[in-house]
């Protein structure tokens, strides 16, 4: 038996869809061009994965590279809840060594910036060839002052409203929706 969201009550908690499931594959397409453009030539590209919202995307966006790559996951923890706590605490480490590898740090979202500069920073002392970031959501937080984070490889910008689907969740919830949508609070 397949079941709607409409069933469990999810739908009345969406406020509106700001990026449609075409619209992140399409999107995914050409972030998987553009980095396996960029790696043509090396064999040592390393996804790491950030835990637990970017699995969705690493797995679609790793499907689609055209160059030889792994994939790692890390676990970190920056939010209590629903609430940024301001700090990162690592959970789970990497299962492999990066030195000497290429680093591909993908995220689901970066609003802060705070966890890509931490695992950012956290990598360079490991002694990889390179670190760099492909981000599925930003927000459009340009009066935030803490906002000073660099993305080599972005999805989209959305407004700063709380988002779900895709890996993204509240609470644990909606977190396999297709789609990135505002939720009502």
């Amino acid at each position: 038996m397949i079941f709607s969201l409409e069933i469990f009550g999810m739908l009345k908690d969406i406020k509106r869809i700001l990026i449609s499931e075409e619209q992140i594959q399409s999107r995914i397409d050409e972030l998987a061009n553009q980095i396996s453009n960029d790696y043509s030539d090396d064999e040592s590209l390393l996804l790491v994965s950030i835990l637990r919202g970017a699995f969705i995307f690493t797995a679609d966006l790793a499907r689609k590279l055209k160059v030889k790559h792994a994939v790692d996951f890390i676990a970190v923890a920056s939010y209590n809840k629903s609430t940024s706590s301001g700090e990162v605490r690592l959970i789970s480490d990497l299962r492999q060594s990066i030195e000497g590898r290429h680093v591909l740090i993908v995220e689901d979202i970066v609003d802060s910036g705070t966890t890509l500069r931490y695992l950012a920073n956290l990598f360079r002392e490991r002694n990889p060839a390179s670190v760099k970031s492909c981000v599925m959501v930003s927000k459009d937080i340009v009066n935030n002052k803490n906002s000073n984070h660099h993305v080599d490889y972005l999805g989209f910008v959305i407004p700063d409203v709380w988002v779900v689907g895709y890996g993204l969740d509240y609470n644990d919830d909606y977190r396999t929706l297709p789609y990135i949508a505002e939720l009502k609070f």
